[in-house]
């Protein structure tokens, strides 16, 4: 019913106002009594057997919503009936900010793939920890942090430390974002010492609470494997707790889109991350990397391309743990969650990931 009736007319608008549209619909939502057991019975899959246990959580199950749908932490509660195991909301920067220049998300339809250049626009950390204390359900959320855009590199490490602190008491996990390609310098925070400086000090503080929160870092497809095996050091060496495998790619290889294709020129977007299913190869290449060359040493999420049920086993197959949609829960509909579970299900029957 979605890609054939709702689709076609949400795609007749910008992608950024259908966004606000569909997060307005979604906390209105919140009023109608019983909608979250209808929805729950419409798109859930809840069986024992897709719980697992990662870093310390049980979800209850491996699917979960990728960070930048829920920036601002205003659907979660509405987002957790359509049957996601966790939901990861972010990127939260210390200081609200708006973002670069609209438009800033751009559709390429032939290649089921979005561009955006956001640029971590959202609220701020004191706003949406606000939002988080009125959790309304028990579904896993994640917290991703990073910098605001005027904050220089050198001072990095104090946005991180902000977001990490004001955040403590309302999310489950964290995920230290230093991948986005739409800030300015943000990804030569993946070089190994400034990473490693970073991370360091998240875990000290983290060692100083009472009890401590997984830590995960997100990571860009565009590393070399030299630099994919930096990242196995500076993991293994710091102890956090994953990885999560990928951002978006600055990449526009391989794809159908024509350059200069009118409604989607490439050229003209300019900058951004690429998501989408052009993203699904390389990504699970980056999971299969990360996974064979630490010997499965710590837990990945799988993210980046996932639009049917075999994107995400491949990505389960890889050595992903976990697995996150974003542009796929766009293209592909709510029913795109239950479908993974089930197939999850299935190849149990058959294989064990």
């Amino acid at each position: 019913m979605y890609k054939i009736f709702i689709k076609p007319i949400l795609f007749l608008f910008p992608p950024e106002f259908i966004h606000h549209f569909t997060e307005k619909l979604l906390r209105f939502s919140l009023y109608i009594p019983a909608k979250h057991f209808f929805l729950r019975k419409i798109y859930s899959v809840e069986k024992p057997k897709l719980e697992k246990e990662v870093f310390g959580l049980k979800f209850p199950n491996p699917v979960g919503l990728a960070a930048g749908f829920d920036k601002n932490a205003t659907m979660f509660d509405a987002l957790a009936s359509f049957g996601f195991g966790f939901i990861e909301i972010g990127t939260v920067t210390p200081e609200p900010q708006q973002g670069n220049p609209k438009p800033r998300m751009f559709r390429l339809k032939e290649d089921d793939a979005l561009i955006n250049r956001m640029g971590f626009n959202n609220d701020g950390a004191e706003v949406i920890v606000k939002r988080l204390k009125k959790r309304k359900t028990d579904i896993i959320i994640g917290g991703n942090i990073g910098k605001n855009k005027t904050t220089p590199n050198e001072n990095a490490i104090d946005d991180y430390e902000k977001c990490f602190e004001a955040l403590f008491g309302v999310v489950d996990y964290f995920v230290v974002n230093v991948s986005s390609p739409n800030t300015p310098n943000l990804r030569e925070l993946q070089e190994k010492e400034p990473l490693k400086k970073i991370l360091f000090h998240l875990q000290q503080l983290n060692s100083e609470k009472p009890k401590r929160k997984p830590i995960l870092l997100k990571i860009a497809p565009d590393l070399t494997n030299e630099q994919l095996d930096d990242i196995i050091e500076i993991v293994k060496e710091t102890h956090i707790d994953g990885v999560v495998a990928t951002n978006t790619t600055i990449s526009r290889e391989n794809l159908k889109s024509h350059p200069d294709t009118i409604g989607t020129n490439i050229k003209s977007i300019g900058a951004g991350g690429l998501s989408g299913k052009p993203l699904a190869s390389r990504s699970t290449e980056v999971i299969n990397y990360l996974s064979e060359k630490s010997g499965k040493a710590f837990p990945i999420i799988g993210v980046g391309g996932i639009h049917s049920p075999e994107d995400a086993i491949d990505k389960l197959k890889a050595g992903a743990d976990l697995v996150q949609v974003f542009t796929g829960f766009v293209y592909e509909g709510p029913g795109l969650v239950k479908k993974i579970n089930k197939q999850i299900l299935k190849e149990m029957s058959l294989t064990v990931f």
